[in-house]
């Protein structure tokens, strides 16, 4: 007798996660998740060759500590630390282009904290590819790439997924991390609360004269903040923010131009600079789901938060919801739960939305408080940035908090 070819969906019925989103917080909860004995696919709408660019292009990423301790955990920090320049120092400062920042600033060295470097710059193309690299080597993962899902539905039994292709994914619990516009969410009814800011993110990276010590300066001008993250060799990443107008003035300029452009802003202390990779610009606002979690649904990354890039943790805050969903879905198992019922969402939702809603918080006032050139709001905030700066206990809390060592660390965080 024949042996019978079960359909695809019940061939599905294996997974416990089905994750979509191939970008770099789905595939870290992949990893989590499979290096745990759970079963994963995920779907990613973009190839693989696509993902594994070697070539540099300008995009990276500033990882605090904690996320540096997770991505050590799930073994793929090995492939990027010979990539990595550790942050030791950063800088903020208040100012105009042109004129040079106020003597007013806050200065965090990594000195004064005991765990080392408050975080390490990474480029994308080789976090990007670590991850690609890991997921093949990890037999209970399956990567569906230039996949795009079109329907899901969710009962008492479990979540199914049917992508543009006619194939039909089944699991218990569904992952949305596909970005501030996520399908998954709005598949299942999650509504959103946001605004924007009126400004624009312009993204590259530059090469320069001088080495740059491993020092990060944040320069608050009165259109928004201009962020130089120092990368490895003599070269640094630029974080523009500019009014939506000017940002799409200085894309359409060519490389010349924009370079004088960005000179007066940048300063002189790292010698002349080039441009090395190409430009790129991402509008700016505040984005937060209503909640982060739905019928066998759950939301990580800009799919359930999306914040300004003034302190950078984008990137952090959604590994961090990793992290956290990671721990719960172990604790759920391990109580004998299901893992994508109400009781195991709602300890996930608990932990992670009070401080994303923080995190959101704090990034919204800076960004109103800094981008301005109100006189009374100058004087206010440079004085604060003094006091900060001559306590050295209030100072220490600020760099603990942003190399995310702070409050209740998931298992993968704490080192």
């Amino acid at each position: 007798m024949d042996n019978p070819v079960f359909p695809p969906i019940l061939q599905a019925m294996k997974n416990d996660l089905i994750i979509v989103g191939g970008g770099l917080n789905g595939p870290a909860l992949g990893l989590a998740a499979a290096q745990a004995g759970f079963s994963v696919t995920i779907i990613d709408s973009l190839p693989v060759d696509t993902r594994k660019n070697p070539d540099f292009d300008g995009r990276s990423y500033a990882l605090a500590l904690a996320s540096v301790r997770l991505l050590r955990g799930i073994g793929v920090w090995d492939a990027i630390k010979e990539h990595a320049q550790p942050m030791l120092e950063i800088k903020v400062t208040d100012g105009r282009a042109g004129e040079g920042p106020s003597p007013w600033m806050m200065h965090f060295d990594h000195a004064e904290i005991e765990e080392g470097p408050m975080g390490y710059m990474v480029e994308d193309r080789h976090l990007r590819r670590a991850f690609l690299d890991a997921m093949a080597g990890e037999d209970r993962i399956t990567h569906l790439a230039k996949e795009t899902v079109v329907a899901q539905s969710a009962d008492a039994g479990g979540v199914t997924v049917t992508l543009a292709s006619g194939k039909v994914i089944a699991g218990q619990l569904l992952i949305g991390s596909d970005g501030r516009k996520s399908g998954t969410a709005m598949r299942a009814g999650i509504k959103r609360t946001g605004w924007g800011y009126g400004q624009t993110a312009v993204v590259c990276a530059v090469a320069h004269e001088k080495p740059h010590g491993g020092i990060a300066h944040q320069f608050f001008m009165p259109h928004g903040p201009l962020a130089i993250l120092p990368l490895t060799e003599n070269r640094s990443s630029i974080v523009w923010s500019e009014t939506d107008e000017r940002a799409r003035a200085l894309m359409a300029m060519d490389d010349a131009a924009f370079l004088d452009a960005l000179r007066p802003a940048f300063g002189s202390f790292l010698g002349q600079i080039s441009l090395t990779g190409a430009r790129f610009s991402y509008p700016l606002g505040l984005t937060l789901a209503n909640s982060f979690v739905a019928d066998r649904v759950a939301l990580v990354g800009d799919a359930a938060h999306g914040v300004h890039p003034i302190a950078g943790q984008g990137l952090n805050a959604g590994l961090r919801d990793v992290a956290a969903l990671a721990d719960v879905l172990e604790s759920a198992r391990a109580r004998g739960e299901d893992i994508g019922g109400a009781q195991a969402l709602q300890r996930y939702q608990e932990w992670r939305r009070f401080d994303t809603a923080t995190l959101a918080l704090a990034t919204d006032t800076f960004n109103r408080l800094f981008s301005n050139d109100n006189p009374l709001l100058r004087a206010a905030r440079d004085v604060g940035m003094g006091l900060v700066n001559a306590a050295p206990n209030l100072r220490r809390g600020f760099m603990r908090k942003a190399a995310g060592l702070t409050g209740d660390l998931p298992r993968l965080m704490r080192g």
